[in-house]
């Protein structure tokens, strides 16, 4: 068989044709592909906005350590999972809960505590208790410190101020009920007093005037930090010294968890006035 040739230049032409049209097609499907792709480009590029501003939120509280939120982690999985059994806790949790934390930790130090430890203050006497160390008075950041067990579900507990104060307002402390199932050991009805005892350490019996300072009772349902102000009959007394009396719990009859008791106030001006009351 012979096979005849096209030599008039019909076959180049329609071969030009052919590859022109299928690289118009492959334009076509680039194109097309093309759109697709910047669209998945442009999602990518929101989610690593969002993912940025989250991280530079967080970087904000950047100074909270590995620990501590690894502890927010865990209280989250913890609430979450006795909620509705859902076991996942998404970056915008923790955000809102670290948020949370740090609104709490700067409504406390908003108001000088005369009764941190680290300023000076101490426990000089309370009722029988469970254990001798005591850090009601070293709150940690977003926790009001570590229970400090008083057996049964009344007694007291005494408090050195770190220098001597015209007393304004008391607050009581519980630990948060999204951290404790169980916060029945909180005292109830409290009353607290105050008296200046002056420089020397070593009286053994209280001398002076003493104040009853407030009377309140601690609530459940609302915040875990409750201040009450001091009352009006109080006045512009001198106090150095506080002490706690809870005659009820809220139902828990072995013990009574004391976390954290701070005291507001503000130092006298007069030096006159401080050597009345030494």
């Amino acid at each position: 068989m012979i096979r005849k040739f096209c030599s008039c230049g019909c076959c180049d032409k329609k071969i030009e044709s052919e590859v022109g049209g299928l690289r118009r097609e492959l334009s076509d499907k680039i194109e097309e592909n093309a759109g697709e792709v910047n669209h998945r480009f442009e999602k990518l590029d929101s989610k690593s906005e969002m993912l940025e501003k989250k991280l530079g939120e967080l970087g904000a509280v950047q100074f909270l350590s590995k620990e501590y939120l690894e502890k927010i982690f865990g209280d989250l999985m913890n609430v979450k999972g006795a909620d509705n059994g859902d076991m996942k806790v998404s970056l915008d949790d923790i955000i809102m809960t670290t948020r949370d934390m740090l609104l709490k930790e700067s409504q406390r130090l908003c108001r000088v505590d005369y009764a941190l430890s680290s300023g000076g203050a101490m426990v000089v006497r309370h009722s029988e208790s469970f254990i001798i160390e005591k850090k009601m008075l070293k709150p940690s950041f977003g926790e009001p410190g570590q229970c400090f067990p008083l057996k049964w579900d009344s007694g007291f507990i005494q408090i050195r101020l770190r220098t001597t104060i015209i007393l304004e307002a008391i607050t009581l402390e519980h630990v948060d009920k999204a951290v404790a199932y169980d916060r029945s050991s909180a005292p109830k009805n409290c009353r607290v007093y105050g008296w200046h005892r002056g420089y020397n350490a070593n009286i053994a019996i209280e001398t002076g005037k003493i104040f009853l300072l407030a009377e309140f009772s601690y609530d459940l349902e609302k915040s875990n930090a409750q201040s009450f102000n001091v009352l009006d009959s109080v006045g512009s007394g001198l106090v150095d010294t506080v002490r706690l009396d809870f005659t009820s719990n809220h139902g828990n009859p072995s013990h009574t968890c004391i976390y954290c008791l701070q005291v507001h106030g503000h130092e006298p001006t007069s030096v006159s006035m401080l050597a009345t009351q030494s």
